[in-house]
């Protein structure tokens, strides 16, 4: 049997996520060079609590699209506030060091005084220590919910193979809202762990190539996800592969920036104003009409139908 494609709803889904990120970028550097550091914190802490209780309204709301977009959004809120920040706020507190573009180690400070070339900040540089917890969660992942994730499905073929059906056998209570908050955050936080640990000299390094290689690897494998996203034909489902989508996609823009193939405009957001503006409406232009199209209009096809 033919599969039918949905590429409007494939191509907007990932344009949706995919604005979200410079977007994500630049509003954090705007928050911390023009709050002052006591009210970013708090900000940002708050940030992250409006994350959770979107997402946990999105449990009780109805509509599998309206419960993605609150995952979505509690997921980006959550991980800038309570992740992201918490790590810089820790990471600065205790004077932890940047690392500059020459590879040489410096004081955050100092380095930002002295306008240096800054190649990764503090928090970046000790984000990889949570990778004990990273492992927790995939461990649960691994051997306790049945998923749609290649990556994992892959995995679970490869260490349960026959008895796989055995071991992940009794799904947990699926809330779509919840399942897309976790998602978002477990890949963006594979995404960083990934990235770090290969611009780490100890390991191969910027310019090594096992980097580039991981950063081809990861631009022909959102292909591939693009690929099967192109024929889901819900906009809820079309959403949150798209997730995977654009992070598995912004790794190699990453690694390409880092090494300075072209310019991070929403690094420096207040240089590129234009642009990110630019970038903004864009992406309030796909929002209406996914939101239009996944909500609005099939709400009121399902309400006709009632009445």
């Amino acid at each position: 049997m033919k599969q039918k494609f949905y590429p409007a709803k494939a191509v907007l889904s990932f344009l949706l996520v995919l604005f979200l990120m410079p977007l994500g970028h630049a509003a954090m550097i705007l928050m911390e060079k023009f709050m002052d550091p006591a009210a970013l914190h708090f900000c940002a802490f708050m940030l992250g609590a409006v994350g959770v209780v979107i997402t946990v309204a999105g449990i009780f709301i109805k509509g599998d699209t309206k419960q993605t977009l609150a995952g979505l959004i509690g997921g980006l809120l959550f991980w800038t506030g309570w992740v992201e920040f918490l790590l810089m706020y820790y990471a600065r507190r205790f004077q932890t060091m940047c690392e500059l573009e020459n590879g040489q180690l410096m004081d955050f400070n100092q380095a930002v005084a002295q306008n240096m070339d800054i190649a990764t900040k503090p928090e970046y540089l000790i984000l990889p220590s949570t990778f004990g917890f990273w492992a927790m969660f995939m461990l649960f992942y691994l051997f306790c919910i049945p998923t749609g994730c290649n990556f994992i499905n892959w995995c679970q073929r490869v260490l349960f193979r026959s008895k796989k059906q055995q071991i992940v056998a009794k799904p947990i209570v699926r809330h779509t809202s919840l399942v897309t908050f976790l998602e978002f955050n477990m890949i963006i936080w594979t995404s960083y762990l990934l990235l770090m640990f290969l611009y780490d000299d100890t390991f191969f390094g910027e310019r090594h190539w096992f980097t580039l290689s991981v950063g081809v690897a990861c631009l022909v494998g959102a292909f591939f996800i693009f690929k099967k996203q192109l024929h889901l034909s819900s906009w809820g489902a079309n959403i949150r592969m798209a997730i995977a989508t654009v992070i598995v996609f912004w790794t190699p823009v990453e690694i390409l920036g880092r090494l300075n193939f072209f310019k991070e405009i929403w690094v420096h957001p207040e240089q590129y104003k234009q642009e990110m503006i630019t970038i903004l409406l864009a992406f309030i232009a796909v929002a209406v009409i996914v939101i239009v199209n996944g909500i609005v209009v099939k709400g009121g096809k399902k309400q006709n139908t009632q009445q």
